[in-house]
C-alpha cells in the first residue's frame, strides 16, 4: 500500500503578495493604438508643461543655419575638379584612364659649336640635370654628329635648307615642344651661341635664359682701348669750321663752297656706281665660291683640311693640349664614319656664307641690346679661338648680362674645366631663378 500524498497550498511570502496586489491595481499592459498623424495639441502642450526641459516640436522651431565644413581652413562645400586647380606649368598624362598630374621643371637645351656634337656636352649633361632637377637635352645640328645628312634639292619641295640657321632655330624650338615645356634655358657654345640668340629673337617667350659659352658672335678684331669709343673717334673727324655770321661776305669762299658741293654730288654718284659694281662682283665671286665648294674639288679640299687640321684644332681648343685624351679625339672623329659627312659639312659652310652676305638679315651682333632675358657669358681666360676680351664684348653689349672667365681654360670650358663650369652655371641659375630655400626653378616657368 502506497502512502497518500497530501497537497498543501503554498502561501506566498508577504512581500510577493504585496507586489501582486500592486500589479493588479495598475493600468492594463495593452493600450489602444493611436491613429497615425501629429499628436494632439493638448497632448503636446501637456507634455511640454509636464516636462519643461524637453525639446520643442519642429513646427515650433526656427530653421537652423547649416554649419559649413572646413578641413585645414579649406571650405569643403566648394570643391573643384583637380584640373581646375592646375598651375600654368602643370601637365596631365592619361595612363589606363587615370589622368596623372605632373610637372616638367625648367629644361636645358645644349647647342654645340662648329665641328662638334652632343659628345661635347657628355661631361656636364647629368650634373646639369641634377642642378635644375629637369631634363637636359643636346642634339646634333645638321651636318654634325649623327644627324642624318640630307641631300641638297634644287627644287622647291624642301623650301627650308636643313643646313641653314633658320632650320637650326626651328629644331631648337621644336625640341622645347618635345620636352613639353613652355620655356627652356638655352646653352650655346661658340657658333651654337648664334643659334641660341637667333632662337631667342624668333620666340623670346620660349627662352627663360641664355648661357653663352665662348660666343663666336663678334668678328675678331683688335681690342678697343679702355675709355676710347667710336663716338670719340668719329667726333674728331666730324669737327666743322665755325660759321661766323658777322664776318664779311667772301666771294671766293662762296664759289669754292659751291664747287665743293658739286664735287660731293659727283663723288656720291661715283660711289654708288662703285658700290653697285662691288655688289655685282661680290655676287659673282659668291656664286663661284659656292660652285667650287659643291664640286668634287670641294669634297677633296674638305677631306684634306679635316685630315691635316681636324685633330690639331681640337687640341688647340684646350688650354693644355697634353690633356686631350684618346677618348676625346675619338668622340670628335666618330662622325667622320657616317656617309656623306663631307658633303653635309660643305653645304653647312655654303649656308653660312650665304647668310653672312644676306642684305635682308640683320646680324645678331647688332641686335644684342634687344635681349631682355637673363644672360650668362662664360669663357676660358686663355681661349685662343674666341679671345676672352671678345666674349666680354658680347656681355657688355647685352643689358644686365653676367660675365665669367674661368682661369687656365681654353675654348671648351665645359670639357676642360667641367667642375668650374658647372659651379658658374649653377650660381647663375640659382641667383636668377630660385629662392635659396627652393629646390626647383619653377619661377621661370610661370
Amino acid at each position: 500500500m502506497q502512502p497518500m500524498l497530501t497537497l498543501q497550498s503554498v502561501q506566498p511570502p508577504p512581500a510577493a503578495a504585496h507586489l501582486r496586489a500592486a500589479a493588479s491595481a495598475k493600468t492594463p499592459l495593452l493600450l489602444p493604438r493611436r491613429a497615425a498623424g501629429p499628436p494632439p495639441a493638448s497632448a503636446s502642450a501637456s507634455a511640454s508643461a509636464e516636462f519643461p526641459g524637453s525639446v520643442p516640436d519642429s513646427a515650433q522651431m526656427a530653421p537652423r543655419r547649416r554649419r559649413r565644413r572646413s578641413v585645414a581652413g579649406i571650405d569643403q562645400d566648394e570643391l573643384l575638379d583637380p584640373e581646375a586647380l592646375a598651375d600654368p606649368d602643370s601637365g596631365f598624362y592619361e595612363i589606363n584612364g587615370v589622368r596623372l598630374h605632373h610637372k616638367i621643371g625648367l629644361p636645358i637645351l645644349l647647342l654645340h659649336g662648329f665641328g662638334a656634337s652632343v659628345f661635347s656636352w657628355s661631361s656636364v649633361m647629368r650634373p646639369l640635370a641634377r642642378i635644375v632637377r629637369a631634363k637636359v637635352l643636346a642634339f646634333d645640328r645638321p651636318a654634325f654628329g649623327l644627324t642624318s645628312r640630307a641631300s641638297r634639292s634644287a627644287d622647291d619641295a624642301k623650301p627650308l635648307n636643313p643646313y641653314s640657321m633658320a632650320f637650326s632655330v626651328l629644331a631648337t624650338l621644336a625640341f622645347i615642344d618635345y620636352l613639353g615645356a613652355e620655356k627652356a634655358i638655352l646653352v650655346g657654345h661658340s657658333a651654337g651661341c648664334l643659334v641660341a640668340v637667333d632662337a631667342y629673337f624668333e620666340a623670346p617667350e620660349r627662352v627663360a635664359a641664355l648661357v653663352l659659352v665662348a660666343p663666336a658672335i663678334f668678328a675678331p678684331r683688335k681690342a678697343v682701348k679702355e675709355g676710347q669709343s667710336g663716338e670719340e673717334e668719329g667726333g674728331q673727324q666730324a669737327q666743322r669750321v665755325p660759321n661766323d655770321e658777322n664776318s664779311p661776305p667772301n666771294l671766293f669762299a662762296r664759289i669754292s663752297g659751291g664747287f665743293l658741293e658739286l664735287w660731293k654730288h659727283v663723288a656720291g654718284l661715283v660711289l654708288k656706281m662703285i658700290t653697285a659694281i662691288r655688289d655685282v662682283v661680290r655676287s659673282l665671286c659668291l656664286k663661284a665660291v659656292v660652285a667650287f665648294l659643291r664640286s668634287s674639288l670641294g669634297v677633296v679640299l674638305v677631306r684634306w683640311v679635316m685630315d691635316k687640321f681636324g685633330i690639331l684644332g681640337v687640341r688647340n681648343a684646350w688650354y693644355d693640349p697634353s690633356k686631350v685624351t684618346d677618348h676625346v679625339i675619338q668622340g670628335y672623329t666618330k662622325p667622320l664614319k657616317s656617309k656623306g659627312w663631307e658633303t653635309a659639312l660643305l653645304e653647312h659652310t655654303v649656308s653660312m656664307i650665304i647668310d653672312s652676305v644676306s642684305a635682308s638679315r640683320v646680324p645678331v651682333s647688332k641686335r644684342l641690346s634687344e635681349i631682355s632675358c637673363p644672360v650668362l657669358v662664360v669663357t676660358g681666360d686663355t681661349d685662343r679661338i674666341v679671345p676672352a676680351w671678345n666674349a666680354e664684348r658680347v656681355a657688355r653689349a647685352i643689358p644686365g648680362a653676367t660675365f665669367e672667365a674661368i682661369k687656365s681654360c681654353g675654348h671648351l670650358p665645359h670639357e676642360e674645366r667641367p667642375e668650374e663650369f658647372l659651379s658658374v652655371v649653377e650660381n647663375f641659375l640659382r641667383t636668377t631663378f630660385a629662392n635659396p630655400n627652393e629646390q626647383v626653378f619653377q619661377a621661370a616657368v610661370s
